[in-house]
């Protein structure tokens, strides 16, 4: 009928202009999702808040995405009384924990860190054997170490302490990273009854069980920082010693004083005497009138100590002192070198200590450890100026970071100052550098660990 009235010709062209109105049809209806996908749907959905949408982003360009966007967050914060000032927030919000009692222990029963194990050197040995991927030395006279350090849950009630608690993991992580130490940074309060002062005993236990292929567990106060970086333990001197902490027997075993040792950085060995040392250490630390009762006692026994709740260095002294016969032949006082080091007599020394001495000494010409004792950062009050002990803190982070950044070509412009110089043009041999302190590549990262190390 259609040939009839228009021709044969005629209806070709109608045709092939409907068939390429459908395909015109269609990718305008694509075009259309594509562009519904591209800006968002209306605020409902609806087809005619999107085609709203579309003609304003391609014609009017008033609802761009990214104001729209911002239209949306603006009127999302508006809505809303929170403030999104960090330095306006209080912080203690932070610090309120879920509701519910810690468990209480059986007050009829002696404290314990957990059940009693007198066969560990035993199931170590087989599970050593048994795991030949994991030995517990990595090179001959290289013990494998767990560098163990932490810090409170919450945030520091001082907030410029968690930025200095950066500091010293940093200064940690870069000692180990060096001298192929293994590292756990704990934030977790294990047992609530030993809080505080004694919070690393029931961690250290824990460690120590959960990992034997660790010859050597290394205890580090989070106020402590390395300031040597190129001082290698010696290893060799402790193969017949289980505990090293430093100190001075003369004062321990002689004169009984509180400050004969100190426990803020100390090596343990990974071996039932340990975890029978612990057992002993541990019941003057949970927290109430033990922990009262047992400072009265300390307090009494031991020269110099103020009256205040038992702290684990003062159990350690009594401890030593008391029971010489039991502990002591296993046990070395170091001071040789600073496994740690005061504070108060090292930082004021540091420039002399750069003019005429060199890592690698760690005693006093250049000490291994600085221990910030009595600064708590973290907390609102210490026992120094907070003024002298920020400063302080900053010299011996500095000290430290120097040795890293000069492997590099670089170095704090001065103890004092966080901005750093360079000391040392790039070239086109890098490879060719010399590494003074033999920092960069220690020779024994490059021994092959073997299981009969």
């Amino acid at each position: 009928m259609l040939d009839r009235c228009f021709g044969a010709r005629r209806v070709r062209q109608i045709q092939r202009a409907l068939r390429h109105g459908k395909i015109t049809f269609l990718c305008l209806f694509i075009t259309v999702l594509m562009l519904r996908g591209y800006i968002g749907g209306g605020k409902f959905g609806t087809p005619e808040q999107d085609f709203k949408e579309i003609r304003d982003h391609l014609y009017f360009r008033k609802r761009a995405e990214p104001h729209r966007v911002l239209e949306e967050a603006q009127l999302t914060t508006s809505d809303t009384t929170e403030s999104n000032n960090y330095a306006t927030f209080d912080l203690t919000k932070l610090a309120v924990d879920e509701e519910g009692e810690d468990e209480k222990p059986d007050p009829s029963k002696p404290y314990s860190l957990g059940p009693k194990i007198s066969d560990w050197d035993e199931q170590r040995v087989k599970w050593l054997a048994d795991n030949p991927g994991f030995p517990n030395f990595i090179a001959p006279n290289r013990p494998r170490v767990l560098l163990v350090t932490g810090s409170s849950p919450k945030p520091c009630e001082n907030p410029v302490g968690d930025h200095y608690l950066l500091k010293a993991i940093k200064n940690k992580i870069d000692y180990c990273r060096l001298h192929g130490i293994e590292i756990f940074y704990n934030m977790a309060l294990l047992d609530a009854e030993m809080a505080g002062f004694w919070a690393k005993l029931p961690l250290i236990r824990k460690l120590l069980l959960s990992h034997p292929e660790i010859e050597f567990l290394w205890w580090m106060d989070s106020d402590a920082m390395f300031t040597d970086m190129a001082f290698e333990i010696p290893w060799e001197r402790y193969k017949n010693h289980n505990f090293v902490m430093h100190g001075w027997n003369e004062m321990v075993y002689d004169e009984k004083n509180w400050i004969g040792l100190n426990t803020g950085s100390f090596l343990l060995r990974n071996c039932q005497w340990s975890l029978d040392i612990l057992d002993a250490w541990s019941p003057m630390g949970p927290k109430g009138k033990i922990r009262d009762d047992a400072g009265k006692i300390l307090t009494r026994e031991l020269k110099g100590r103020p009256v205040f709740e038992a702290d684990d260095q003062s159990a350690m002294v009594y401890l030593l002192a008391s029971q010489r016969d039991k502990w002591g032949e296993k046990v070395y006082l170091e001071n040789a070198y600073y496994l740690h080091g005061y504070w108060g007599i090292l930082v004021d020394r540091y420039e002399e200590m750069i003019e005429n001495h060199h890592p690698g000494l760690g005693d006093h010409r250049w000490p291994l450890v600085t221990h910030f004792v009595g600064c708590k950062p973290c907390g609102k009050f210490g026992d120094y100026s907070v003024e002298r002990c920020l400063k302080q803190m900053d010299r011996a982070f500095h000290f430290g970071d120097n040795q890293i950044l000069q492997i590099y070509g670089f170095t704090h412009k001065s103890l004092a100052s966080r901005r750093v110089k360079r000391i040392r043009n790039d070239t086109g041999n890098p490879l060719e550098v010399n590494d003074e302190l033999g920092l960069l590549h220690p020779s024994f990262k490059a021994v092959k660990v073997s299981s009969n190390s």
